[in-house]
């Protein structure tokens, strides 16, 4: 396993990390004994970070994640979680709520402190809120010791591009943004790397976009990008491949993307996408691959509010 450094914060990340939202249930029913298992499979392979949230199965994966650490000594693994968003519409990122939530996730996840924390997409919520209430009390929390570093998550590119020039944050999550499909993620590092900011990529398959089985219903893409991506899978599998392998290799190459974060209650799940990251991509089949998705390169979709949702201004590099 390959790590890089995550900004200025002076961590080295693996270059494939864990989300937990798997451990949830957000995408299927799971057996805990198997998640457990999931997650000391990530740990045997090499990954050393592992994002999660109150947010997914409301609070399940905290939950699970908390047993399956149990027994994990605490310098094999790097922590973050998040604040602010709770259900699907249900966000509060007031002080008092931010400081609450922390308290919370440290007694599910039977820790003393938190290497990360995020505000959880924070683009459903007025900037003042924001600024006055959630970034102060993240200044809080480091000063009282239950987090290390502090982020911002959430998908619009815009969004970063207009709060990192006005707040002091270590990192950033973006998800959806950094894939075979979508690399717009591209025009936003120099100014996360101007100012020494984290980068945290998340689901390279595009929240199961690239994938054969078809992408389900609830997915806020649109028809022409579905039907780009299916075709692309489809591709792949007529070739005796798995776009699945060739997107956690394509998102986890980039030596500027610190850490890719990917999903699975499956412990051999885990250990394969680990394993791909040190093998040769097929050079052939991406390009193959690219050319497919070449009409709807970079498309995305709309999420929170309306101001966060167009292109960026930064210049890509």
């Amino acid at each position: 396993m390959k790590y890089r450094k995550l900004g200025k914060t002076g961590l080295d990340v693996s270059v494939l990390g864990f989300g937990a939202s798997s451990l949830g249930s957000v995408f299927r029913n799971t057996d805990e004994a198997e998640s457990i298992k999931t997650v000391q499979a990530a740990i045997d392979a090499g990954i050393n970070y592992i994002d999660v949230s109150p947010y997914y199965g409301a609070t399940k994966a905290e939950a699970v994640l908390g047993r399956a650490l149990k027994d994990i000594p605490r310098d094999k693994y790097l922590l973050s979680t998040k604040a602010g968003r709770y259900g699907e519409d249900t966000f509060d990122f007031s002080s008092e709520r931010i400081f609450a939530s922390v308290d919370e996730s440290l007694a599910r996840l039977g820790v003393d402190e938190i290497d990360i924390l995020y505000l959880h997409d924070i683009e459903f919520v007025p900037a003042d809120i924001i600024l006055e209430q959630a970034i102060p009390a993240l200044q809080r929390l480091k000063d009282d010791g239950k987090i290390r570093f502090a982020g911002i998550s959430g998908l619009p590119l815009a969004l970063f591009e207009a709060f990192i020039p006005r707040v002091r944050v270590d990192c950033i999550l973006s998800y959806c943004h950094y894939a075979l499909n979508d690399t717009s993620l591209l025009g936003l590092l120099p100014l996360l790397e101007e100012g020494g900011v984290g980068l945290a990529n998340a689901s390279p398959l595009s929240m199961g976009l690239l994938s054969t089985r078809g992408t389900p219903d609830w997915h806020p893409a649109g028809q022409d990008i579905k039907a780009a991506c299916l075709k692309a899978a489809q591709h792949c599998a007529d070739r005796g491949a798995d776009i699945a392998k060739l997107a956690v290799q394509f998102s986890t190459a980039n030596e500027r993307i610190p850490t890719t974060l990917v999903s699975t209650a499956n412990p051999a799940n885990i250990a394969n996408n680990a394993a791909w990251t040190e093998e040769q991509i097929d050079e052939q089949l991406l390009a193959e691959v690219l050319a497919i998705l070449a009409p709807v390169r970079d498309r995305t979709w709309p999420s929170g509010r309306a101001e966060y949702n167009r292109t960026i201004g930064v210049e890509r590099t």
